[in-house]
């Protein structure tokens, strides 16, 4: 593997004129499952107007005089430090805010270019978070079988596989939260998701769930009052 210290590093603006790539989806559920990670989140208020949760949108570094941009499946960044109008086609960490402090990725079917860590140009996923943005935490989710990976940066710069706890779930202490699968419905999609879990190992509830949620609470009280011969206010 190449060393940190042989790349040359910078953050640079992608060209206005730069063609970025309309690369297909790999995967079919990406869009669903990337939307539901963010959903919980602005729902539980875990979201700042600051805050970025970019999906399959390209995030640039340049490496040794090269552009390398890459689209993670999902990514959480705490802060920009730019209006959004100005990362509308392209997200250069450092120059425009934090790096993320997570990225997913969806497992596809194609070459496992999840693990790749190709450090010769283009650098392969892998090395590109790992060596040159430095993400902290990365994971990788297959939603076909939901298994869960979630690698840490080490002392010395490395991924690690980091072991889950004892409710299958991993902290991430950037989020103050955990990330887990679960399994069940959401828009006529049946099957694995990830899902986050707060200090308190509660759910975090989709939007959806919410409104359902309340929708029970408003029927329960209803029947409290016809019970006792008062007709509630539609």
């Amino acid at each position: 593997m190449v060393a940190t210290a042989e790349l040359q590093i910078t953050w640079e603006p992608l060209p206005d004129d730069y063609d970025l790539p309309d690369d297909p989806v790999d995967n079919i559920n990406q869009p669903a499952l990337a939307a539901a990670l963010t959903d919980s989140l602005q729902v539980a208020g875990r979201l700042s107007e600051t805050t970025l949760t970019p999906s399959n949108y390209g995030i640039c570094a340049t490496v040794n005089g090269k552009l390398v941009i890459k689209a993670p499946d999902w990514a959480f960044v705490p802060n920009i430090r730019v209006p959004r109008s100005d990362i509308a086609r392209s997200y250069t960490p450092q120059l425009q805010g934090d790096i993320p402090v997570i990225v997913v990725e969806f497992l596809s079917d194609t070459d496992g270019k999840e693990y790749s860590s190709k450090p010769t140009y283009p650098p392969g996923k892998w090395f590109f978070y790992e060596q040159v943005l430095k993400v902290p935490n990365y994971a990788i989710f297959n939603p076909e079988t939901g298994n869960l990976e979630l690698y840490r940066l080490d002392a010395a710069g490395n991924y690690q596989l980091q072991p889950a706890n004892d409710a299958e779930r991993h902290w991430i202490e950037e989020m103050g939260l955990s990330l887990g699968v679960w399994e069940g419905t959401r828009e006529s999609r049946s099957g694995f998701w990830l899902r986050w879990w707060n200090e308190e190992d509660n759910l975090l509830l989709w939007s959806i769930e919410l409104a359902q949620r309340e929708r029970d609470r408003a029927e329960r009280l209803a029947a409290q009052l016809r019970a006792a011969g008062i007709e509630p206010e539609v």
